[in-house]
């Protein structure tokens, strides 16, 4: 009997270690899904932030080809200098080479052109009520609608990136794939008063 009462013990303690195993390698594995799915958000983040970014700067690439055209079709009421042509150029060509913190910087330029053209525009009764101005004008205030989206989108991406750098465990996960933290887009109409298109 004593020797079949130490043959249950031993089985029982046998079924014990093998439980407890089991648990651990459970809970190993449970761990390295989680600690996979917090790599793989913010893989997933930091490449809709650079889709987003990609999105921005064709819709202010947008911008700047009609803020072209704009001075273009008021450049019969007024003479522009050659260096209007030439900032536009140079921001058009800077769009796709620069980070945030230069779309921030172009968007400040060309707003700055559009305003000019916006004024000369107000000015002559004529020139505003032409219809090629008036489409593009409204072409102008729908891209900077679209830009707005992204940016807003942009940004909020961007918000939960840098939550994500800042509390664990995912905060290791980001030290370890040298990940900080990103800067938020801003323009300056957030500071300042927007930029008012009448059509």
């Amino acid at each position: 009997m004593r020797a079949s009462s130490r043959l249950g013990g031993s089985s029982i303690s046998d079924f014990a270690s093998s439980l407890f195993i089991a648990v651990v390698a459970v809970a190993v594995v449970i761990l390295a899904l989680y600690l996979i799915s917090l790599f793989n958000r913010l893989l997933t983040l930091r490449n809709s932030t650079e889709a987003t970014l990609a999105q921005i700067r064709v819709a202010m690439k947008k911008r700047l080809d009609m803020i072209g055209q704009l001075v273009d079709a008021v450049k019969g009421y007024v003479k522009f200098e050659r260096e209007v042509f030439e900032k536009i150029a140079s921001l058009r060509s800077a769009v796709f080479s620069v980070g945030a913190q230069g779309l921030s910087d172009i968007d400040r330029d060309s707003r700055a052109v559009l305003g000019t053209v916006l004024a000369i525009a107000e000015r002559y009764p004529d020139l505003k009520a032409s219809s090629t101005v008036l489409t593009l004008m409204e072409a102008i205030k729908s891209v900077e609608d679209e830009i707005a989206r992204q940016r807003y989108t942009y940004n909020n991406i961007i918000q939960e990136f840098n939550i994500m750098t800042d509390t664990l465990p995912s905060k290791f996960i980001a030290q370890a794939m040298s990940l900080g933290k990103m800067e938020y887009l801003k323009f300056e109409e957030e500071s300042e008063k927007p930029l008012r298109i009448k059509v």
